[in-house]
């Protein structure tokens, strides 16, 4: 058999609540851990006098009890386990684990019997039902009855109120009723607070966050007392988990904070830490309301009874004295401005994220402490507003999401590097969907899909509209544009026509300004050589890279530069040889670029004579035909507004086109009339008689 048996899924109940944990059988202790709190309960073995093996509603369950009078009971062990552990307590623990049956008759009367911290309810020697009397919250009598109230736990779909006992008169022989004496007993070892006697010391007018308000502070040996202006709490301090003392991120603060299972209630609202803030200039002298003697022998150094110093050391020091817990303070982190904590947000509140050795804690609205030992992985998140900052993912095993978002990428690196020293699981390196890469990247630099995207829809809805204006307006834009870019001699002489010559030039004008741009692209020449600085960080990128992981873009830059700057005349010397003969090989490139540019563009000149002449005619022929076509409809035009008879009617060009248009088309109009003055008669006498013939082809 080995050292040590170890179980898993063990279960200890905890006000009505079954809390699942690890226990471990050492040779030296009895360890059990909670899952859900993380407190670790040790029992030497020395200490154990019973163990007890019993038939409980979840399987098998080992009821031990120490010298000292506490018990501890753990269930959720199998059939089988009987044997192994039976064996390890006989070899270890020189103690025997008995089988004890449960009663479970269901009957309600028996007898009550006080075992240290439990009363015990018997039917014929066999236990019932068993009540940890560290449970009870409060002890009423009656005439002939006792009744118990109970702390009640959040965690539980249902709890015990309250339980009654009926207890028979006494006899004639007994001193002490036998009411008063349950009820004795019962107080003796009930978790009821009674502020009896004289506070060991008293800190005024604290500032506490949580609860929020200015709080007396009344320190008593067993439980901590803060008296407000409107509400008053009563902690015992066996419901202190951990103590914290953090720094504010301004250094001029500290935080204090008292993290409490269960929590202190108000209504509906459950606090589960207290949060206390000091000014680190604010100083105390501290006297205790105890003898000299007293306060040696009851906390053996740690205290004295008179003290002085800052005010959130003498609290602290208070607490963890009386509490016997250790303080918990941040470890080695610091971030980006040489603070131990990270600048964030959690539910759309700011506080401050602290990393510590064995967690992650947040102050303070809503606090937050999350061990290690319960995250199941991180992850580094863009933020969903700005690129300039991320966020924090934290995903703990039962499946609960915490998000930390805002924080400044310069914290990224330093952030990165502890969690992976602490060998947490990093569930994406870096952000979702990529987004490490997206993240290293400086703003100027970044792909924005988004925007590309908006891009490309509006270039598709512009040609949509550009199409449906050309199909909606019967070709007629179209060869009036060509007509002006081809001729010059404007053979219309009509308002209507110059309307429609305006709007779709400026389209085609736009079009054409934009292809000759994406052809002359390639033709840019030889790329520029780089500098030796810029030849020197493209070799050193990755060294430094390795030597500082999780270093940002900008900050390889800074990096870079200060390094160059360190380096010797000698060592740039290589550099400066390699930029000059890259100088050299640029210059010769570029002389050669530039000749069969040359030679390209007088070939080109002098074979593409014949080409452009043809064009020409080409351009003469369709625009001629395009000029009938447009004569023609301006006469059809013009043949309407006569058969209108009055001036009400306007042509569905004069509506579309604006009145700037209007404007610039009369100014052509003009300057072309000033042109068709000095044209010859002929073409005169054409011009006027080009509207009868197309009434007559219309008729």
């Amino acid at each position: 058999m080995g050292d040590t048996l170890e179980f898993n899924d063990i279960y200890q109940e905890f006000k009505g609540s079954w809390n699942d944990g690890r226990l471990r059988f050492g040779k030296q202790n009895v360890v059990y851990k909670s899952s859900k709190t993380g407190k670790v309960d040790s029992i030497p073995a020395g200490e154990l006098n019973l163990a007890q093996w019993r038939r409980v509603c979840l399987g098998h369950g080992i009821k031990l009890a120490t010298n000292s009078g506490h018990v501890h009971k753990y269930d959720g062990f199998r059939d089988t386990d009987f044997e192994k552990i039976s064996e390890f307590f006989k070899a270890n623990y020189k103690v025997e684990l008995t089988e004890k049956d449960m009663c479970v008759k269901g009957w309600n009367w028996g007898t009550a019997k006080f075992s240290g911290p439990l009363l015990s309810f018997e039917v014929n020697d066999s236990t019932a039902f068993e009540v940890p009397l560290s449970n009870v919250s409060q002890c009423a009598t009656g005439k002939n009855e006792v009744t118990l109230e109970f702390h009640q736990n959040d965690d539980t779909d249902v709890s015990l109120m309250e339980v009654r006992f009926y207890v028979p008169p006494a006899q004639a022989d007994e001193r002490q009723d036998p009411v008063e004496a349950f009820a004795d007993n019962v107080l003796s070892k009930a978790d009821v607070i009674q502020a009896t006697g004289d506070a060991v010391c008293i800190f005024k007018e604290l500032q506490c966050l949580t609860p929020r308000g200015r709080y007396d502070i009344r320190i008593y040996p067993t439980f901590l007392h803060l008296h407000g202006k409107t509400f008053d709490y009563k902690i015992p301090y066996t419901t202190v988990l951990r103590l914290f003392l953090l720094p504010h991120k301004d250094q001029r603060q500290m935080f204090f904070v008292i993290s409490l299972d269960p929590p202190i209630k108000q209504g509906q609202t459950r606090y589960h830490f207290l949060i206390l803030l000091f000014s680190k200039e604010e100083d105390l002298s501290l006297t205790l309301n105890m003898s000299e003697e007293d306060v040696e022998r009851r906390f053996e150094g740690k205290l004295s009874k008179n003290m002085s110093g800052s005010l959130y050391e003498m609290v602290s020091r208070v607490m963890k004295a009386l509490v016997n817990r250790k303080i918990t303070v941040p470890g080695n982190f610091q971030g980006h401005s040489g603070v131990q904590c990270i600048t964030c947000s959690y539910k759309a509140s700011s506080g401050l994220l602290y990393p510590l050795e064995r967690g992650f804690i947040y102050v303070h609205k809503p606090p937050v402490h999350l061990r290690f030992e319960e995250i199941s992985s991180v992850n580094f998140a863009r933020g969903t507003t700005t690129t300039r900052s991320f966020d924090f993912e934290i995903e703990t095993k039962q499946g609960n999401q915490f998000t930390f978002s805002s924080i400044e990428r310069e914290e990224y690196g330093k952030l990165f590097d502890f969690v992976n020293a602490k060998k947490l699981n990093i569930k994406n390196r870096g952000f979702k969907e990529g987004k490490i890469d997206e993240y290293s990247d400086s703003d100027e630099d970044q792909h924005d899909a988004y925007l590309e995207r908006m891009k490309a829809e509006g270039k598709i809805r512009e040609e949509g509209n550009e199409s449906e204006e050309s199909d909606g307006e019967s070709g007629e834009y179209d060869s009036n544009a060509s007509a002006s870019d081809s001729s010059e001699d404007g053979d219309d002489s009509d308002n209507d026509g110059s309307k429609k010559k305006v709007k779709k030039p400026k389209v085609v004008k736009e079009k054409k300004e934009r292809k000759p741009r994406k052809e002359k692209k390639p033709r840019e020449g030889p790329k520029r050589p780089m500098s030796a600085y810029m030849l020197w960080l493209n070799a050193s990128r990755e060294r430094i890279k390795s030597e500082n992981p999780g270093i940002s873009i900008t900050e390889i830059s800074k990096k870079a530069g200060e390094m160059w700057r360190q380096l010797g005349k000698d060592d740039k010397e290589e550099w400066d040889t390699k930029a000059a003969e890259a100088k050299r090989q640029y210059d010769k490139a570029k002389k050669e670029y530039k000749d069969s540019v040359a030679s390209g563009v007088g070939g080109a000149s002098s074979g593409g004579g014949g080409a452009t002449s043809s064009s020409k005619k080409e351009s003469k022929k369709s625009g001629g035909k395009k000029d009938e076509k447009k004569r023609k409809s301006a006469g059809g035009d013009k043949e309407k507004e006569r058969g209108g008879g009055n001036d009400s009617f306007k042509s569905r060009e004069f509506i579309e086109t604006s009145e700037d248009s209007s404007s610039d088309t009369d100014r052509k109009s003009k300057s072309k009339k000033k042109k068709k003055k000095k044209e010859s008669d002929e073409e005169k006498e054409e011009a006027v008689s080009t509207p009868a013939s197309s009434e007559a082809d219309s008729d």
